[in-house]
């Protein structure tokens, strides 16, 4: 299966407050290690998907560069069809099983800073950097974890298409920011 970012489409589904409550998403947690190891990717990756879709939407509506808000759009198209096939799998594969507490690993930022002495667009560019972050460890310890061919498949393509997000956020950080 290959998973194209850039191309995919499809809508949220259900409200995320089932995956997302009780979870830490900017500390350390322990997961739930009695729950099925995909089962924890998927509950968390879900959440975090969200994360990275609210902060996209703040971008489409408060970023100033066009780029910024070309790639706030993928993001959102990308992610949130991610986060269907994802519900998919964990409705086929654990459809019995309560929410998890998650993998229990740093999310990276869910949010935007408040902090208006810097450029929407910078803090918007800082946030996602570090949110990517947090995706590409999850995405990697489900290579190797994962007991699903597709969510090693997912994490591979999370991987690639975050890395490549993440040297271009870089490049416009400097350009436009000197950072």
């Amino acid at each position: 299966m290959g998973v194209d970012q850039g191309s995919m489409q499809g809508t949220a589904a259900a409200p995320m407050t089932s995956a997302t409550a009780g979870m830490d998403h900017g500390g350390m947690q322990m997961g739930d290690s009695n729950a099925p190891y995909d089962a924890q990717f998927i509950d968390s990756m879900i959440a975090h998907h969200q994360g990275a879709i609210d902060m996209a939407n703040q971008a489409l509506k408060e970023a100033s560069k066009p780029e910024l808000k070309a790639l706030a759009q993928s993001i959102v198209t990308a992610q949130q069809s991610e986060i269907k096939q994802m519900q998919e799998w964990r409705k086929a594969w654990y459809p019995d099983l309560a929410s998890t507490a998650g993998m229990g690993m740093d999310m990276g930022d869910m949010q935007i800073s408040a902090d208006t002495s810097k450029p929407f667009d910078q803090r918007f560019i800082e946030a996602m950097i570090a949110h990517h972050q947090g995706a590409i460890m999850m995405a990697k310890e489900a290579q190797q974890k994962a007991e699903h061919a597709e969510i090693k498949t997912l994490a591979g393509a999370i991987i690639t298409a975050q890395e490549g997000e993440i040297a271009q956020m870089q490049q416009w950080r400097k350009a436009w920011f000197g950072q």
